[in-house]
């Protein structure tokens, strides 16, 4: 089978046309960054509380970059990128994993945190009963801090693995941030 056809079957999924061969040869140029769009857009879940102490779970865009440089260079446009606005304060992170058919209780984030599966699917359920699968790479913003249980309904949110595989979360938990119970503020 020859590269063009290969590289025809790798991107058909994609609808995009496959590559000359002779373009195969050539460097490949990179889009230089002022013809890119200049607020790239990453989507994430949002798990937060309304003011009754309900739990809810909303799908967000994040939208909030800036170009910046991350080393200092003599080819000043050589390393520019696209940064989100920074979370300042103490943070800790951690790769918790999982074993295969885990299932947590009802509970609740005792502060904000960033959860994204490395492996896996995850999923997690509010209060408001709307439930989300989560797969490798996806980003969900736990920030469901001081939820209030009305009569006996659990409160928080209950989470666990989907299907028979273990699942690795990395945990980027924040001590100094206070959760905004709108949601999509991240």
């Amino acid at each position: 089978m020859t590269i063009q056809k290969r590289l025809f079957f790798l991107l058909g999924a994609l609808s995009v046309p496959a590559l000359p061969v002779p373009a195969l040869t050539t460097a490949a140029r990179a889009t230089p960054v002022e013809d890119k769009p200049s607020f790239p857009t990453i989507s994430y879940w949002d798990n937060w509380t309304d003011p009754q102490g309900v739990t809810h779970l909303t799908k967000c865009k994040m939208s909030t970059f800036h170009e910046d440089s991350i080393t200092p260079t003599e080819a000043p446009d050589a390393d520019k990128v696209m940064l989100s606005t920074p979370h300042d304060g103490p943070a800790t992170v951690t790769i918790r994993v999982q074993p295969p058919h885990w299932k947590g209780g009802w509970n609740e984030s005792h502060q904000v945190q960033w959860i994204v599966p490395l492996s896996g699917i995850y999923f997690v359920k509010a209060m408001d009963g709307t439930s989300v699968e989560l797969n490798p790479g996806d980003v969900l913003l736990s920030e469901d801090v001081a939820p209030v249980a009305h009569g006996t309904d659990p409160k928080g949110h209950q989470s666990g693995n989907v299907g028979d595989a273990a699942v690795a979360l990395q945990i980027l938990k924040f001590g100094e941030a206070t959760p905004s119970h709108v949601p999509c503020q991240g």
